[in-house]
This record gives structure tokens, C-alpha cells and sequence, in this order.
């Protein structure tokens, strides 16, 4: 995949400093006391919202207090909902608020919106970042955002009471002929789900059903049968036997009812209450919620869960991945304090606090930090999510770096959707699929 060099990259650079398991938050460094001043400044963002993120918004305080501005946070939405609101303002002209959320997978489309960030951020302060991730932050040579605590790959959280159970054992032995263990494969994954299921009181599994999330979700289900989304001349490819075998998975899981009926509804908010609330057996999901799903206070599930590397398809395991950050518009008024927050809330400190909740950092040091810990650490849980996470980014790839990969899953979710629900079969539903990327890529040139 040619794409995949961004984010492998960056799994490189972790793996080489000594990627381990991170059992507890290192100690603090000592605040910043270069973020400027800047009273009587408002900064205006809008910002991806979640309870994930929001231990991350709380640190805006200290910003504040330490530069004498204040931070206006005039939008904070899911970042399918903040996208559709960037582009609004794109279109409308309307772009003077300072700083945004931004992704990897998203940034391509933003080009002449945000500021680059490099003759304004001091080299040495890039260079504290893993080079793959600010490779997969720079557009057209210019830096758009800075990484924050938030390197993503999903793996496979579980309900690990479903397989303590002798009964329930040799009860799903006796119907598929081999023993219940937390699943290595995606058909594992879907026999145990309809096992499990016992709907409308508790489901064996769930997914994204809707936006860029359910074709990503398809997309790394299409890599790891061995096919790809676009080939290396970004004609789409998923209309394959193994994009059909992917797409198969989903229908027949919703045809089961092993999936809440909502599931074509959801997106990443939805699935992180949905595990929490105890009632979904198993579940794939981002490093940000680990800390969330064990914690008695957020979690009906606190205590039994387990974690495992993601499943196996027919050729590879599953590695949908990029990361989040924050970036500066053009528009701004004040970029110099605009900068100062996007610069803090990437800082050392804000990633240690970040990471110490599940993410995964950007900055090498804070990979350092959390070696450190390990050594000493004493939570059994966070060791065995983060060494989930430590090889589940062995598989790690990034989605194709062009402005149109939002606008090709606008195309392609309402067919995959029309699949899950019944409404075409799964062929015709990536044939139609496929001919409307194609007439996109087509008018945008790239053939």
C-alpha cells in the first residue's frame, strides 16, 4: 500500500526507541513557562468533542492563566460533524476563528485554510515529535498540524466473564466445533458474536455504521482479506472478492441481530458508551477509550475487560490508522497566541496526561517516560492494553493521502449501508459503489 509508509514510519520510530507497556502516567515536567503573553486575546476554536478528549480541553485552564488569554471554544462536535462545519466555513468565507481540530485523514482536504505551522513552531520543538507522524502532518510541504497524544489503531476489547464460563464453553464447542478463546480471526469474531448475542438485552458485537467511520472499518476489513480500497493508480478496488468477503461480514452479523439494529447509526461515541454499558461482548475500538471502559466511575464494565491484539483476516490483521492534532487558520487574528495553545496542547506535559488515559503519544520523549513507568508500574490492565496496542501498530496503515478520501466515503457508506440493511445485495452494492468513486477520480484527473 503506498500509503502506509506515513504510518509505518512513525510504528518504526516506536518500536526502535522501545516501545513497551506504559502501566501508569511518568512524572509530570515542570510547566511551560515560554507560552507568551497575550491578555485580553480570545482564541476561537472548534475542536473535536468526546469524553475521550476532554481531560485534554481541561489543561486549556493553565493556557489561560499563564498567557493572560482566554480560548472561546466556539464548536465542539464529533469530527464527522466538525469536517462538514470546515468546509461550511471554507465555502462561506467564514473562517476567522483561530484553531481547529484536524487529522491525518482529513488534512489533505483542508489545503489554503491553515497556516503552516513550521516558520512559526521552533525546529526543535518538531523535531520532539515521532518523524512519521509530522511526515503524515505535512501537506504539500507546508507543516498543518501538530500531533497530539491521539496515534490511532484499533484493537479488540472484550468481556473476559464470557469466557470464564465451563457451560458457555462446551455450549459454543458443541455448535462450532472448536474451542471458545478471545478471537484471533474476523470469522472467530463473528461466530462468537452470534453466539453471544441475546438481543435486545445484549449483543455479541458492534460497529461504525455510518460516514467515514463504517468505510474505514471496511476498508481495513478489505486490506486484511488481502485487497485494497484504491490501486496504485486511485482506481477503486473494493468491488474485489475480498471487498465482497469484508462487506459479507457486516450483513451477516446485522442479518443475525448479533448488533444492536441502531449499529448503522453509530459512530466512535456511540461504540465507546455502548461497551461501557456491559452489553456488547466484544468490541474494536481506539487506544483513547481504554481508560474510559475500566474505570468503575464511567464504566459498567470496569474490571472485566481484556484486550487483545486486533483480529486476523484472511492474509493480515486488521490496521486502519492515523492521528489526531490541531492547526492555525490563515484567517486568524492573533496567530502568534493561536499558535501558543496548539504548541501547548501538544506539549510533553499535555501528552503525558493524554496518553496516561490510553492514547498513544506522538512525542519520543513521552514514549521514554512511559518505559520508565513500566519498569515500576503496578496496573495490570494498562500493561495489557498497551502491549495490545504495541503490536496491533505492527499493522498499522494510513488511508490514501488525497483531498478526495472524504469525498469518496460520502460515496461509498450509503451502499455499504444499503448492504447491511438488505437493500441490495452486497455486489451490487460495491459495483454502484465503485462506479461513483470512478466517475470522481476520473473528473479529478487522476486518470
Amino acid at each position: 500500500m503506498k500509503n502506509s509508509t506515513i504510518v509505518l514510519i512513525a510504528v518504526a520510530v516506536i518500536i526502535v526507541i522501545g516501545i513497551v507497556i506504559a502501566t501508569r502516567a511518568p512524572d509530570t515536567p515542570e510547566p511551560d513557562t515560554t507560552a507568551g503573553n497575550f491578555a485580553g486575546t480570545t482564541i476561537e476554536a472548534k475542536l473535536i468533542g468526546g469524553i475521550q478528549y476532554e481531560g485534554l480541553y481541561a489543561r486549556i485552564a493553565e493556557w489561560e492563566t499563564a498567557t493572560g488569554a482566554s480560548v472561546n471554544i466556539i464548536s465542539k462536535k464529533s469530527h464527522f460533524e466538525i469536517d462538514k462545519e470546515i468546509k461550511s466555513d471554507m465555502a462561506a468565507g467564514s473562517t476567522s476563528w483561530c484553531v481547529g481540530s484536524n487529522h491525518s485523514s482529513f488534512a489533505p482536504q483542508y489545503q489554503g485554510l491553515y497556516i503552516d505551522l513550521a516558520p512559526h513552531v521552533p525546529a526543535e520543538t518538531v523535531a520532539e515529535f515521532v518523524p512519521g507522524n509530522i511526515k503524515a502532518s505535512t501537506v504539500g510541504g507546508e507543516l498543518l498540524m501538530l500531533p497530539r497524544a491521539q496515534f490511532d489503531v484499533s484493537v479488540l476489547y472484550y468481556l473476559k466473564s464470557n469466557y470464564e464460563d465451563a457451560a458457555k464453553a462446551a455450549d459454543f464447542k458443541n455448535q462450532y466445533g472448536y474451542d471458545l478463546a478471545v478471537p484471533e480471526t474476523w470469522d472467530q469474531v463473528k461466530d462468537q458474536a452470534i453466539f453471544f448475542a441475546d438481543p435486545p438485552n445484549f449483543y455479541g458485537t458492534q460497529y461504525a455504521g455510518k460516514d467515514e467511520a463504517i468505510v474505514g472499518r471496511f476498508y481495513e476489513l478489505v486490506v486484511a482479506e488481502g485487497g485494497n480500497y484504491l490501486d496504485e493508480n486511485f482506481m477503486p478496488a473494493f468491488n474485489s472478492d475480498a471487498g465482497q468477503r469484508a462487506l459479507q461480514w457486516f450483513v451477516d452479523l446485522y442479518e443475525a441481530g448479533a448488533v444492536p439494529a441502531g449499529t448503522t447509526n453509530y459512530v466512535w461515541d456511540d461504540l465507546g458508551q455502548g461497551f461501557a454499558s456491559g452489553t456488547i461482548a466484544l468490541n474494536l475500538d481506539w487506544p483513547g477509550w481504554a481508560g474510559f471502559f475500566n474505570d468503575p466511575e464511567s464504566s459498567k464494565a470496569a474490571g472485566n475487560v481484556g484486550v487483545a491484539v486486533q483480529p486476523m483476516g484472511s492474509v493480515t490483521r486488521t490496521g486502519w490508522s492515523g492521528h489526531h492534532g490541531f492547526s492555525v487558520t490563515r484567517d486568524c487574528p492573533n496567530r502568534e497566541a493561536a499558535v501558543s495553545l496548539v504548541t501547548f496542547l501538544t506539549s510533553e506535559e499535555s501528552q503525558i496526561a493524554e496518553s496516561a488515559g490510553g492514547s498513544l503519544p506522538t512525542r519520543t520523549a513521552v514514549w521514554d517516560a512511559n518505559v520508565a513507568a513500566a519498569r515500576a508500574g503496578d496496573d495490570p490492565f494498562r500493561a495489557e492494553a498497551l502491549a495490545a496496542f504495541a503490536e496491533g501498530a505492527k499493522y498499522a496503515f494510513a488511508v490514501p493521502a488525497i483531498p478526495e478520501w472524504g469525498e469518496t466515503t460520502n460515496i461509498v457508506f450509503p451502499e455499504l449501508q444499503a448492504a447491511i440493511v438488505g437493500d441490495k445485495t452486497v455486489k451490487e452494492a460495491l459495483d454502484d459503489a465503485a462506479d461513483a468513486v470512478d466517475a470522481l477520480m476520473r473528473e479529478s484527473g487522476y486518470y
